[in-house]
């Protein structure tokens, strides 16, 4: 059963949305939409929890890489009042990065991939260390790329979070991220649901992660890890011998620290934690609206958060073709990767999509913005069907109205 509310043209929206809920067992989900400005779907279903609490209209749950999208927001925003310039040196605002040869690396090439940090394994000795800002920063400083910057792009799946934040706190007076979201975004836009950092009195909202392999005993997690590195070293070999250059080490080395699956996803200790490529806690109508804004040019209901002219930028496809971590062409953006959506073309969307299913998105063509937050299942590291299927139902949706 659905709660909230959908316009009638949008009907299509929560037809998808019951078909994502689990059809037994624990689990849940929400969807928003918002079209040429105005909310159309605002839906939620299911459970937040094993117990079977039912998922709130208030209820934010674990978004991974969805998290990717907000953070670069942020940076754009600081970008548009002229304290970051994209092709400047990241050493330019924090100096400490010049370490190990990155004296060249530049903001944009953070942006779109192509700095070569992707390897949170040569970064830290243990998952845990991710709780610590200070320490991952100072040894994402210390750190040598694995390729020359620029010549080649791979996912930062874990250490784009960390290199983009530090890079906002630098020129933001050394603010603590959680702080930074809440005033540069959450605040000017009325969002009640965006957190990278949850604060103790809204640690009762958050959903319990149902993903397998990623909670349960220790032990069971473990051995999740360990048959994950075995496969792939079989793929490794198998595609040597077929002639293919995708190294599935290089996925692993950027997806995985070591020890990682020690880390409680569902603890308050990692909730309040702010890992700004994996553990951003939100609402999908708190996603759904951020995107609504890039949707509308960059101006929600009187509120302008970014110039269109550094949208514009922001959004340029820069670089295409499989890359070192994933193997499929993103078209990365400035932070944004494609939209991916079934039955249905975006040429001009951008936004991020997550491991577990989530994602959010902005199409400025249509002025359609779309979200979806679930808490069951697992896909890729980049996401999965989930969130392309509901998108291509809110494209044609849109296309019709």
């Amino acid at each position: 059963m659905l709660h909230g509310s959908t316009h009638p043209d949008f009907a299509e929206v929560a037809r998808a949305l019951r078909r994502i809920l689990p059809k037994r067992g624990a689990g849940g989900a929400a969807a928003c939409v918002y079209h040429r400005g105005e909310k159309v779907v605002d839906i939620w279903g299911g459970t937040s929890d094993t117990r079977g609490t039912p998922w709130k209209e208030d209820t934010l749950s674990i978004s991974f890489s969805t998290t990717k999208g907000v953070v670069s927001t942020l940076l754009h925003l600081h970008a548009d009042r002229g304290l970051i310039e994209y092709d400047a040196p990241v050493a330019e605002y924090w100096p400490e990065f010049a370490e190990g040869g990155k004296e060249r690396i530049t903001v944009r090439q953070v942006l779109c991939h192509e700095a070569g940090l992707y390897a949170i394994s040569d970064m830290v000795e243990h998952g845990r260390e991710m709780l610590d800002w200070d320490h991952v920063t100072s040894r994402i400083a210390a750190a040598e790329p694995r390729h020359a910057p620029g010549t080649a792009h791979g996912y930062h799946a874990l250490t784009y979070g960390w290199l983009v934040g530090e890079i906002v706190r630098r020129v933001a007076d050394n603010k603590p991220f959680p702080e930074l979201l809440e005033s540069e975004l959450a605040r000017p836009l009325g969002l009640e649901g965006l957190y990278c950092g949850v604060p103790a009195d809204q640690q009762h909202r958050c959903a319990t992660l149902m993903a397998r392999g990623m909670n349960g005993p220790i032990e069971r997690r473990r051995r999740n890890t360990q048959r994950i590195l075995e496969r792939a070293e079989r793929w490794r070999a198998r595609l040597s011998r077929l002639g293919f250059h995708y190294d599935p080490s290089e996925s692993i080395a950027a997806l995985m620290a070591p020890g990682m699956e020690d880390l409680d996803f569902n603890s308050e200790e990692f909730r309040a934690a702010s890992i700004p490529a994996a553990n951003g806690m939100f609402t999908a109508r708190s996603l759904a609206r951020l995107y609504a804004c890039l949707a509308q040019g960059g101006e929600l209901d009187g509120v302008r958060l970014l110039s269109y002219d550094t949208l514009r930028r922001a959004t340029e496809q820069q670089n295409r073709g499989a890359g070192r971590v994933i193997p499929i062409s993103m078209r990365w953006r400035l932070g944004y990767h494609r939209v991916f959506a079934v039955r249905a073309r975006v040429p001009g969307g951008f936004g991020h999509s997550g491991f577990g299913g989530s994602g959010a998105w902005a199409d400025p063509q249509r002025q359609l913005a779309v979200a979806l937050t679930v808490n069951s299942g697992v896909g890729t590291p980049f996401g999965d069907t989930r969130i392309a299927r509901l998108g291509g139902a809110a494209v044609r949706c849109a296309d019709r109205r």
